[in-house]
């Protein structure tokens, strides 16, 4: 039994994970930006202990998953954009000490990457590539059935490789980012631009309103649609002549529209991955649901303490 910790943007879940990757238990509760460290880690202290209570059995571990820069080598957080009291804290050491237990972090991209290759539609395969594609960009690499980790532990942010250096401006520095081409807002926001000035009526379509668009056959809807197919090729071809993975698992809300974008996405990948065994790299989706980064969560624990082999089993 893991209690596993997901801290995001706009919410933070708790819950308990068997050893076969069920979720028993779960809570949740808004973040906010404004809510000091300390505030903050009452609160999961507070609903690990509601949700073990409801399981009935001693954890023996915490994994955590945060959005963010995070330090995995030592705990600490860096500077989360959406809790910037948070910076420097250390929850792993906290936790540890409250709950007597080993605790283990990761950015939640990885996190999500050890899940699925752990108990998703990644196992059996030791190197792979997970992405996730909503609001953002994130994923995480696999390696030999390893994380894989930059300098000083480092997290790859795969959402900042540049795709076209005249696109538009990302949060990052730099111009026509992948996560400033092929976010769902990025889809939407164009979809929005390109729609004749009589036709807008003051409210901006999300990506999913897009999708349903396309799917009752509006042709600018279709348009955006192979645009964002095409852009998330591209990104696709990189990462797949970068590290020619067994497969890649794709995750995130706009893969809820995924019958929409594969067999393009497939295309673009075909056209610029000539020179590898690409046949022998799958294009999957991810296969854990919505709790997801729950499970991911646990599945840090397992990869920092557990038996490591079973990532690639």
């Amino acid at each position: 039994m893991i209690g596993a910790v997901d801290i995001g943007g706009t919410k933070i879940a708790v819950g308990v994970v068997d050893g076969e990757g069920k979720v028993l238990s779960r809570m949740e509760s808004a973040t906010d930006a404004q809510r000091s460290y300390e505030d903050g880690l009452e609160v999961v202290v507070g609903m690990l202990r509601k949700t073990v209570a409801e399981v009935g059995k001693k954890i023996e571990g915490i994994g955590i998953g945060s959005t963010g820069p995070v330090n995995p080598v030592t705990g600490e957080f860096g500077d989360i954009d959406f809790l910037p009291r948070w910076r420097g804290k250390n929850p792993v050491r906290e936790l540890a000490d409250i709950f007597q237990v080993r605790v283990a972090l990761e950015n939640d991209g990885d996190a999500g990457a050890l899940g699925e290759a752990g108990w998703g539609a990644g196992q059996h395969r030791s190197n792979l590539v997970y992405v996730t594609l909503g609001t953002g960009i994130g994923g995480g690499i696999i390696l030999r059935g390893q994380l894989y980790r930059g300098v000083d532990g480092a997290h790859p942010e795969i959402g900042h490789h540049v795709i076209d250096p005249s696109g538009p401006a990302c949060s990052c520095g730099f111009r026509g980012c992948w996560e400033a081409l092929a976010t769902g807002p990025a889809m939407a926001a164009w979809f929005e631009s390109e729609r004749p000035a009589a036709s807008q009526s003051g409210h901006h379509p999300t990506a999913e309103r897009v999708c349903q668009l396309a799917r009752q056959g509006d042709q600018l809807a279709a348009r955006a649609v192979t645009r964002e197919a095409y852009y998330l090729g591209l990104g696709l071809a990189n990462l797949i002549n970068l590290f020619t993975p067994e497969a890649i698992v794709l995750g995130g809300s706009l893969m809820k529209s995924a019958d929409l974008f594969l067999e393009k996405i497939r295309g673009v990948i075909r056209q610029g991955c000539r020179f590898i065994p690409l046949e022998k790299t799958e294009l999957v989706l991810a296969s854990l649901g919505e709790d997801a980064n729950l499970i991911g969560a646990a599945r840090v624990w397992h990869h920092r303490f557990g038996r490591q082999e079973v990532v690639c089993a």
